[in-house]
């Protein structure tokens, strides 16, 4: 025989989740602590398991709780996005979809999500009553996955690389956008000084002794460069520190040391004393769309979706 679960409970639970206590709940949902610790008890009984166990003086989630949890995410994601759609049909307005992105994304393809305003009528242009309105919060990937989590965004653009695999946050899902391949940048004359022609393979062994220019260390990147220089047999020597790619490589350009950039950061047009080389042993960075389970079938979402992935950024 089934059961039915109330939707307002499963909220309750989910929030607790969020919030770890019965009183940041009842907080966070403008109710009082008894009134939340009733809601919590109604729906365990309609589960017919125990949701919530002391440990301490704490309250923690079983397992049927933690696994309640992801379907509420899945449920309340999906009526969220549905009220989203009808008040803004009801209010004549096209969808907002909000995004976190990193900045090299947000840099050269988050652009085109925004219509042409040069374009024509209709499909793609300026009056595209399909086209969703759109608002962008640049994040590295944590921040961009820690909003999501608040519900302050809608997608979270971010990206993992081979080295350095990222799990998808719970209650989340994932599109695999594309896939890029990081670079070696160092300036021309050291690049013809070591025998490296223009556009063949680095061995990294080969540079454990040279200047290195190093992502932020607070960033994913700043973990890969360090990964991959010890694959190769040696701590990098940071000479500069930058979370902005561009930086980089303006410093490789003027010989002040080397640097692993993933393709999409490269400047463009790539700067004259510039040289480029892929990795002897690949190093590949993997673009993603998180977004809560059940929101990717909403509209605008959808439609930011597949703009995303197609056309996207050559292969490595």
């Amino acid at each position: 025989m089934g059961f039915l679960l109330e939707v307002r409970r499963l909220r309750v639970l989910a929030e607790f989740a969020a919030r770890g206590t019965v009183t940041a709940t009842a907080e966070a949902l403008h109710l009082t602590g008894p009134a939340v610790s009733q809601q919590l008890a109604a729906l365990e009984r309609e589960a017919g398991l125990p949701l919530l166990e002391k440990r301490g003086r704490t309250l923690r989630l079983t397992e049927a709780g933690r696994r309640l949890v992801e379907h509420a995410a899945v449920v309340l994601g999906t009526l969220a996005a549905a009220e989203s759609d009808i008040a803004a049909l009801r209010r004549g307005e096209r969808a907002l979809v909000r995004i976190a992105a990193f900045p090299s994304v947000a840099r050269a393809l988050l652009p085109g999500l925004w219509p042409d305003p040069d374009g024509p009528a209709g499909s793609d242009g300026p009056d595209d009553p399909g086209a969703p309105l759109i608002e962008l919060v640049e994040h590295e990937p944590d921040p961009a996955e820690a909003a999501l989590a608040r519900r302050e965004v809608d997608l979270a653009i971010t990206h993992s690389y081979s080295l350095l695999p990222r799990p998808l946050p719970a209650g989340c899902e994932r599109r695999d956008l594309f896939r890029e391949p990081v670079f070696l940048v160092l300036h021309r004359a050291e690049a013809e000084e070591r025998a490296l022609a223009a556009g063949t393979p680095a061995d990294l062994t080969a540079f454990a002794d040279a200047p290195w220019l190093l992502p932020g260390p607070d960033t994913a990147c700043h973990e890969m460069a360090g990964r991959a220089c010890g694959a190769a047999g040696f701590v990098p020597r940071a000479v500069a520190v930058a979370s902005d790619f561009a930086v980089l490589c303006a410093l490789a350009a003027r010989r002040a040391g080397v640097a692993l950039v993933p393709r999409l950061a490269l400047p463009a047009p790539v700067p004259p004393g510039l040289s480029v080389h892929p990795l002897r042993e690949p190093v590949h960075r993997g673009v993603h769309a998180v977004y809560r389970a059940g929101t990717g079938g909403h509209p605008g979402t959808r439609r930011v979706l597949d703009r995303l992935a197609e056309p996207a950024p050559p292969q490595g």
